[in-house]
């Protein structure tokens, strides 16, 4: 089984590219801290690739930003190639199946969408709906 669970900042904005065939593919990074501190008494930080395909990958690029926290599902891909010096290279990245944005909405300043939520006095804002008094009496119905 090849399962990886991820719960760590961005390290750079996501990246939104598209595939020759048209399949749209976002890639991002993130920093995890480590549980332990080392002899120094530093927390160690270990930074991973990540890569979102499809509908997830759009809806990362549209949602996520540098510094934002994530919680990152999916499994860990290796890919081996060459690098420009000819010499043979293994790049490691985490193919996300599902991504759960963990900073509050409050925390995102900038225009992001999913902060624009309706502000309650905006006009064809939706009101909510207001709760009724129940009148229990403390008898039991059946």
């Amino acid at each position: 089984m090849n399962k990886v669970f991820l719960i760590g900042n961005l390290t750079r904005d996501p990246e939104l590219t598209e595939t020759s065939g048209g399949i749209k593919i976002c890639r991002f990074g993130i920093a995890v801290n480590r549980n332990y501190a080392g002899a120094d008494g530093e927390r160690k930080t270990d930074f991973f690739n990540c890569v979102a395909w499809r509908g997830l990958g759009e809806t990362v690029a549209r949602f996520a930003k540098k510094g934002n926290k994530v919680a990152v599902c999916g499994s860990i891909e290796l890919r081996n190639y060459e690098d420009s010096q000819g010499v043979k290279r293994t790049g490691v990245d985490i193919v996300a199946t599902d991504v759960e944005f963990l900073t509050p909405r409050s925390q995102n300043t900038d225009d992001v969408p999913y902060d624009a939520a309706p502000a309650q006095n905006a006009p064809g804002a939706a009101k909510k709906p207001s709760l009724q008094a129940f009148d229990d009496d403390g008898d039991i119905p059946f």
